[in-house]
């Protein structure tokens, strides 16, 4: 499959899987759960989700997204035109609590430049 083709397969998906965990009544996501990347492989039978929460523990978030993966995949299946949905798994995904862990690192170091100036 050319590239182009997968790349615009997996923006669907992130976007279609977005809308669907959104709508999931599941009690094990909590807070805000987002959609980091998709990673579809090139025969389309596999699709690694990463997620990202905020708010709220990943662990279980992941769980309960392994627990309606079914019912993703064929929510999904009828809102895209492609001949094969690919089986999804979910990962946890923790680079929004490092990429704030690192803003936070790089705020603290400002101070301290700005306090040994004065």
């Amino acid at each position: 499959m050319p590239s182009h083709r997968l790349d615009r397969l997996t923006e669907d998906i992130k976007r279609e899987l977005s809308d669907i965990v959104r709508n999931l009544k599941d009690p094990r996501i909590t807070g805000l759960v987002s959609i980091v990347r998709v990673e579809v492989s090139n025969d389309l039978s596999y699709a690694r989700v990463y997620v990202s929460t905020v708010g709220g523990d990943a662990a279980q978030a992941v769980e309960g997204l392994k627990s309606a993966a079914g019912f993703a995949r064929k929510t999904l299946s009828t809102r895209l035109d492609a001949r094969k949905t690919p089986e999804l798994r979910f990962v946890a995904d923790d680079s929004m609590e490092h990429s704030a862990h690192i803003a936070d690192l790089l705020h603290h170091m400002k101070k301290g430049e700005e306090h040994g100036k004065l």
